[in-house]
C-alpha cells in the first residue's frame, strides 16, 4: 500500500517525566486505534503537536525526539501563544461552538486568533511538504486543520490528499456566520476526498459551497480549479471486537456486579466536560422523572462520569460549576439516608473501569445537544456481551443515523427525555435483548478498522482515477510546445466560445460586455497572418454585433444558428429549423421565471434560456432541476434537447449546435490548416467532438471534458491566445 502521512492537531501520545526520565505513552483513543494499523502497515508518518515540552531539559528533549522518531511520529512544536490562540482561541473558542450550533458562545472579534490559526495551518502544511514523497497518501484530520489541504495543494499540486471532519458540519445558515467562511471552504477543497460522519453533514457542506463559493455539487462530487473533489459519508466506529473481549472477561463481570446494589437501577452517563454534551438537561430530565414518579425515588441512581476537558478555557470552568450546582440541588431534594440520585465523578477512568461501568448499567444515557458521532454509545453496545441494557440516544448525535434500535430523544425536550427514561427502565427483557442484539451486530460489523479502510480505499480510488492529475490544467511546458506548433501552422482557425471562456460569467447577460483588453487581443489575433478568428457564442446576434461587430472577426450567434463572416456584415440563418419550434415551451419557462425571483428568460431564434444566476442560489438550483423534469415530459417524441449550463437551462432544436459550423470549416480548410476550439461547457463538447486530430480541443474551467488540453479559466485562456498573437 502507499505510504500514509497522517496529520492531526495532536500526536497520539502522552509525554510525561518521571524520576528525570521521559516517558512516551501511546494514546488509546478512537482515532489512534483506527490509524494504528494503516500507519504501521504503510511505513508511514504521523505529524502533529506532541504537547507542551518546553520545560524539558536539552537531554530530555533529545530523548523525546529519538523516541518519537522510533515511533515514526514527526512533532510540530507550538509556542504557548500559538496554543492559546490557534487551539484554545480559534479552534475551540470559535469553530467548536459554531459547528455545534452554540452561537451564543461564539466570541466577538477573533481576528488575531484567526491569524494564528492560519499561520499554524501554514506550519503544518510546510511540515507535510517537507516529508512528502511522490505517491504518498496524506490524510488530514479535523477542524483544527481545515486550511491544510488547500495550503498543501499549492505546495504539491498532484499530492493525494484526504480530509476527515470529526465534528458536525453545521447548516449553511449557521456556517455563513463565520467571517472566514470562504477561506475555510477553499482550504477544504484542496483535498481529493472530504469525509464526514453522516450524509446530513455532507449535505450541509454542499449547501455551504453553493451559497458561499457558488459551486454546485453533483451528488457527491464538486468540480473546482480544474479538479474533481469527492464528498463522502464515513461513519466512524470503535475497536468493537477488542472492547467486547475485554467486557466479557470474568474480571470485568465481577467488577460490574460489585457496582450494583440490590433493588436499585443504574443510569449511566459518560462524557467529556463540554457544554455540547447536554449534561445539565440530562440532570433536569432525571429530576423531572423523580418528580413525576415518586415510586422510583431511592431505586434509581445516575452515575455521571465527567472527564476533565479544556480546563484552561474559562467557558469550561464556568460550565463545571453549573453542573456541580445542579447535582447538589437535585441530591439535596431527593437523597435518602441510604442513597443519592446522582453519583457524580469528575475524573478519568481506564478502559477496564469503563467496560465495568458499561456492563453494570441498566440504561445508558447519551444525550448530547449536538455531536459529530459520539463513540460512547458504540462503546456501551460493544461492552454488552450479555445482550442486555437500553441505550437512550440523542437524535442530534451522528450515531443516531446508524443506531436505530436505541431509544432516540430530543435532548432539548426535558419532559420527553424523562418519559423515555421511564420507558427504558420498564422495558420488557425480550425487547431489551432484541434491540441490543441488533445494535451489537451493527457496531461489531462496522468498526473503526473498516472505517479507516473504507476512507483510504476511496481516497486511493479517487486520487488515481480523477484527481488533479486527470482534470488539472495542462502544464506550462505542454502549452509552450503546443503554442510553438500553432505559430508554425500556415493557416490557423480559432473557434472561441465567449462566456466562461473569454470572459467570466456575469450575474446578468448584459453585464458581460468585452473589456478593452479582450477587444485588443481579438484584433491582434485577427491581424496575425494566416489566422481566422471565430467567436462562437450562445448569445443573440444583436449582442455579438453590438459588442464585437466592428472587429475583423467572424461571429456565430445562438450556437451557430446565425453566422457572419469577418468581411461581410450580413448575418445568415440556418434554414432547417422551424420558426415556431418554441411555442410549446414558452408558457412553462415564463411560469418558472415568474416564480423564481431574480431569474430571467432569454428568447432567441434557435434557443430559449432560463437564467438563474441572480436568484437565491439554493432555490435557483431547485427550480432548475424541477424545470428540467417538466421539460423532459414535454420533450417526449419532440426533436428538442435540454442543455444545462452554468446557472442556466437552455432548450434548443436538435442539430442547432456548433457541430455543423466545425464541419463546414474543416471542409473548406486549406492543406496544413489547424483548427483550435476553446470552450467551457456542455454545449462546446459538440464542437470538440467534431474536431479530429491534429486539430486542437481545449477546455476552459474545472468540468470534465473530452478535450485533450485544459486551461484553468478565462484569464489562462487569454494568456494562451496572447502567446499565439505574439508569435
Amino acid at each position: 500500500m502507499a505510504r500514509l502521512l497522517l496529520v492531526s492537531n495532536r500526536l497520539p501520545v502522552t509525554v510525561k517525566v518521571e524520576h528525570g526520565e521521559v516517558l512516551v505513552t501511546r494514546s488509546a483513543g478512537g482515532l489512534a486505534t483506527g490509524m494504528k494499523g494503516p500507519h504501521e502497515r504503510s511505513g508511514g508518518l504521523w505529524l502533529g503537536y506532541p504537547g507542551d515540552v518546553s520545560r524539558l531539559q536539552p537531554e530530555q528533549r533529545a530523548a523525546l525526539e529519538a523516541r518519537l522518531e522510533e515511533l515514526r511520529y514527526i512533532p510540530l512544536h507550538l509556542s504557548s501563544g500559538e496554543v492559546s490562540r490557534f487551539y484554545e482561541g480559534f479552534s475551540n473558542g470559535v469553530l467548536w461552538p459554531l459547528f455545534h450550533y452554540m452561537l451564543d458562545r461564539v466570541p466577538l472579534g477573533g481576528e488575531r486568533d484567526w491569524e494564528s490559526y492560519r499561520r499554524v495551518n501554514e506550519r503544518f502544511a510546510d511540515l507535510v511538504a517537507a516529508h512528502h514523497r511522490e505517491g504518498d497518501l496524506v490524510w488530514v484530520h479535523d477542524y483544527q486543520l481545515m486550511l491544510v489541504p488547500g495550503l498543501l495543494r499549492k505546495r504539491i499540486p498532484n499530492a493525494r490528499i484526504g480530509f476527515f471532519l470529526h465534528i458536525p458540519f453545521p447548516s449553511s445558515e449557521v456556517f455563513r456566520i463565520l467571517p472566514w467562511r470562504t477561506q475555510i471552504l477553499e482550504g477544504l477543497l484542496g483535498a481529493d476526498l472530504i469525509g464526514f460522519h453522516t450524509l446530513s453533514y455532507l449535505r450541509h457542506f454542499a449547501s455551504a459551497l453553493l451559497l458561499v463559493n457558488g459551486l454546485e455539487a453533483n451528488v457527491d462530487r464538486v468540480f473546482t480549479e480544474g479538479r474533481e473533489v469527492r464528498l463522502g459519508a464515513f461513519p466512524m466506529g470503535i475497536d468493537a471486537a477488542a472492547l467486547s473481549a475485554l467486557a466479557g472477561s470474568p474480571e470485568v463481570a465481577a467488577e460490574a456486579q460489585a457496582f450494583r446494589q440490590p433493588g436499585q437501577r443504574i443510569l449511566l452517563g459518560i462524557d467529556r466536560l463540554d457544554y455540547t454534551k447536554g449534561i445539565p438537561r440530562r440532570l433536569l430530565a432525571l429530576e423531572r422523572l423523580l418528580e413525576r414518579e415518586p415510586s422510583l425515588r431511592g431505586k434509581v441512581r445516575l452515575v455521571q462520569v465527567t472527564v476533565p476537558s479544556r480546563t484552561n478555557v474559562e467557558a469550561y470552568q464556568g460550565f463545571r460549576s453549573r453542573v456541580d450546582e445542579l447535582v447538589g440541588r437535585i441530591n439535596g431534594a431527593y437523597a435518602t439516608v441510604h442513597s443519592v440520585p446522582i453519583h457524580s465523578m469528575y475524573r478519568s477512568f481506564n478502559e477496564r473501569q469503563l467496560a465495568s461501568l458499561y456492563r453494570a448499567a441498566d440504561v445508558m444515557l447519551v444525550t448530547p445537544l449536538r455531536d459529530g458521532m459520539n463513540l460512547v454509545a458504540k462503546e456501551f453496545v460493544a461492552s454488552r456481551t450479555d445482550e442486555d441494557g437500553v441505550l437512550v440516544l440523542s437524535e442530534f448525535a451522528g450515531a443516531a443515523s446508524e443506531l436505530a434500535d436505541a431509544l432516540l430523544v430530543n435532548p432539548y425536550d426535558i419532559g420527553e427525555v424523562a418519559a423515555t427514561l421511564k420507558r427504558a427502565l420498564g422495558m420488557p427483557e425480550n425487547e431489551r435483548r432484541q434491540r441490543m442484539q441488533n445494535l451489537r451486530q451493527h457496531v461489531l460489523e462496522h468498526d473503526v478498522h473498516g472505517w479507516a479502510q473504507s476512507f483510504l480505499s476511496t481516497l486511493e480510488e479517487q486520487s488515481d482515477a480523477s484527481s488533479g492529475r486527470a482534470l488539472g490544467a495542462t502544464t506550462s511546458a505542454a502549452l509552450e510546445v503546443l503554442t510553438a506548433e500553432l505559430r508554425q501552422a500556415p493557416h490557423l482557425t480559432l473557434l472561441l466560445d465567449y462566456d466562461g471562456t473569454l470572459v467570466r460569467f456575469a450575474r446578468a447577460p448584459d453585464e458581460a460586455a468585452p473589456d478593452p483588453d479582450l477587444r485588443h487581443l481579438l484584433t491582434a489575433l485577427a491581424r496575425r497572418p494566416g489566422t481566422r478568428v471565430n467567436v462562437v457564442s450562445g448569445r443573440s446576434r444583436d449582442a455579438l454585433e453590438r459588442w464585437l461587430g466592428d472587429l475583423p472577426i467572424a461571429l456565430a450567434a445562438e450556437h451557430s444558428f446565425w453566422t457572419r463572416d469577418a468581411s461581410a456584415r450580413e448575418w445568415r440563418a440556418r434554414k432547417n429549423i422551424p420558426s415556431e419550434w418554441s411555442a410549446k415551451f414558452l408558457p412553462l419557462l415564463r411560469q418558472f421565471v415568474a416564480r423564481t425571483p431574480g431569474a430571467l428568460l432569454e428568447e432567441k431564434s434557435a434557443s430559449l434560456t432560463f437564467h438563474y444566476r441572480m436568484a437565491d442560489p439554493e432555490f435557483g438550483v431547485l427550480q432548475a432541476k424541477e424545470l428540467r423534469l417538466h421539460l423532459g415530459d414535454l420533450l417526449k417524441n419532440t426533436p428538442v434537447e435540454i442543455l444545462p449550463g452554468d446557472k442556466t437551462v437552455e432548450i434548443r432544436p436538435m442539430g442547432a449546435g456548433n457541430g455543423a459550423l466545425v464541419a463546414s470549416l474543416l471542409e473548406g480548410a486549406p492543406p496544413g490548416a489547424r483548427l483550435v476550439a476553446l470552450g467551457d461547457d456542455l454545449v462546446d463538447e459538440e464542437m470538440f467532438a467534431a474536431l479530429p486530430a491534429p486539430h486542437v480541443a481545449m477546455h476552459v474551467g474545472p468540468r470534465p471534458s473530452r478535450a485533450s488540453y485544459r486551461l484553468s479559466g478565462p484569464m489562462a485562456a487569454r494568456a494562451f491566445l496572447q502567446a499565439i498573437a505574439a508569435g
